[in-house]
């Protein structure tokens, strides 16, 4: 089947009522424009409304990055960072909506960080800069941004993010531990709260896959994954303050 009709599809079905997350135009040529195969090992299978896992990181279902960007509201000539980069697709929506040369793009993950600028340059988003970065620090030197978008949960808006915003300017990030929601973060601190979510939280450095580790036996492998299981991660700890106030 032609891969463009599959696209269609796609965007037909989340421009649908029975999921109506998409309702913006300039979102819906977007999404109707970035060839998301290019992104994931099976043509077909890329157009599922499904999420995946790919070079130790989550690839968001088609859905969830529509109820991302449609609060995200870009523009035409917005400068945006996308904090968490992960495979470059939503990067690449939103370079179709602004232009590749206004899009910055952050991740923690350094092997994530070389397979999305390979995946966004063989899709034709060349232009995307992309960066290995602790995502709370965000990317100073392109700021101010007009739109940030935070790709992992936290329980408070990252303030050096804030920082980077221009004082119109919007963060949209899942927010909150065990119970998240999508949130519009203006520059002022100021947030709405939207429909509830699950991300995986922000991490920190040293939690990224592919950290390196000390051999253990198979006992410490066994009580560190109970521990594992059992402990907060990243920006899911509450009680550390995490920007030094």
């Amino acid at each position: 089947m032609d891969l463009s009709v599959l696209r269609d599809d796609m965007v037909d079905s989340l421009e649908h009522e029975s999921k109506g997350c998409l309702e913006s135009e300039s979102l819906s040529i977007a999404m109707r424009a970035v060839p998301r195969h290019e992104f994931l090992p099976d043509d077909q299978a890329a157009y599922a409304d499904r999420p995946y896992e790919r070079f130790g990181t989550r690839v968001l279902a088609p859905s969830t990055v529509a109820r991302l960007l449609e609060p995200l509201a870009a523009d035409p000539e917005d400068s945006v960072l996308v904090v968490g980069a992960g495979i470059g697709y939503t990067a690449a929506v939103l370079a179709e909506i602004v232009g590749g040369e206004n899009v910055q793009a952050i991740d923690i993950n350094r092997r994530v960080v070389y397979e999305a600028r390979t995946m966004l340059s063989q899709a034709g988003y060349e232009t995307v800069l992309v960066d290995c970065r602790d995502g709370a620090v965000g990317f100073a030197e392109y700021a101010p941004y007009d739109k940030i978008l935070l790709e992992a949960a936290a329980v408070q808006p990252p303030e050096q993010l804030l920082a980077q915003l221009s004082s119109d300017g919007r963060l949209v990030m899942p927010l909150g531990a065990q119970q998240q929601s999508i949130a519009i973060v203006d520059a002022d601190g100021s947030v709405t709260r939207l429909g509830g979510c699950a991300f995986e939280p922000m991490l920190v450095d040293g939690e990224q896959a592919g950290t390196l580790e000390r051999n253990r036996t198979h006992r410490e492998d066994r009580e560190f994954a109970k521990r594992h299981a059992q402990r907060r991660r990243g920006w899911e700890l509450e009680w550390i303050d995490w920007d030094g106030s």
